[in-house]
């Protein structure tokens, strides 16, 4: 029977060829990317593999130890005067000095300027998140190929027979779920870094409260969890597509059995 639709040759080739290479990756990913990931993961998350430079980072034993001081100078204040007139610059200025000297300065307003210097994030925490970052995006992009492979490999809808494709849409199901979480602690990380610089502009403004000082150590204590529980969490999802993936296997291969079989 002649196709309903025609495609030409050299592309139907070209898509074979890509529906092939994506076949070809995401049965290695399952096979042999997956494991060795999950051990990777394991292993980082217990400081077994890490450089010597970030591996007291992930296992400290008192949050302390990642706190990071907010060093900076207090600038002294400066006093503008409200007034707008036509009067020289440098004469308001002779006047504003005479005014603070005296302390008979009428109608200014004392401003606070900010520090010169560059306020430093939680280098110990950006390190960690600058290890971490890359294993969320290896993930994302490993599950969006499986995804592709398993989709690929969903028969033409027909009446009956369906248990096999359920299976293949429960997979590509939980891949999706697993991108979505993956995505969602990069959100994560840069809510940590919007938080923390609103807090570090709190103690430039106010620099004598204590409390905003005490919060920066809080947000950087709960960062470093945070971090501890998305490295578990991207071992644990490695280890759950493995599995249900090698579990399920035929049917994803295979949706649809011959009904020659169950003939006598």
């Amino acid at each position: 029977m002649s196709s309903l639709l025609k495609v030409e040759r050299e592309l139907k080739t070209r898509v074979e060829t890509f529906r092939e290479q994506i076949s070809s990756e995401a049965e290695h990913l399952v096979a042999s990317f997956f494991p060795q990931k999950l051990l990777e993961l394991d292993d980082f998350s217990q400081g077994k593999w890490l450089a010597k430079w970030l591996e007291p980072i992930l296992n400290v034993k008192d949050l302390k130890e990642i706190h990071s001081e907010i060093k900076f100078r207090v600038p002294e204040s400066v006093l503008f005067t409200n007034s707008h007139d036509g009067v020289d610059t440098n004469t308001k200025k002779r006047k504003l000095e005479d005014g603070v000297a005296d302390g008979s300065c009428q109608g200014g307003t004392k401003t606070l300027l900010m520090p010169e210097e560059m306020l430093k994030c939680n280098t110990k925490l950006v390190d960690l998140i600058e290890r971490v970052k890359p294993e969320i995006r290896t993930l994302i992009e490993k599950c969006n190929t499986v995804k592709t492979w398993v989709q690929l490999l969903i028969p033409r809808i027909e009446d009956g027979n369906n248990f096999g494709v359920s299976i293949q849409e429960e997979t590509v199901a939980e891949l999706r779920t697993v991108e979505s979480e993956a995505a969602s602690y990069l959100d994560q990380i840069s809510r940590y870094y919007i938080t923390r610089a609103k807090l570090v502009s709190k103690i430039v403004k106010y620099p004598h409260v204590e409390d905003y000082r005490r919060t920066i150590s809080e947000i950087d204590e709960k960062e470093y969890i945070s971090l501890k529980i998305i490295v578990s969490e991207l071992r644990n999802q490695y280890v759950i597509l493995h599995d249900m993936i090698l579990k399920n296997i035929e049917k994803i291969k295979k949706p649809r059995n011959s009904n020659s079989e169950a003939l006598y």
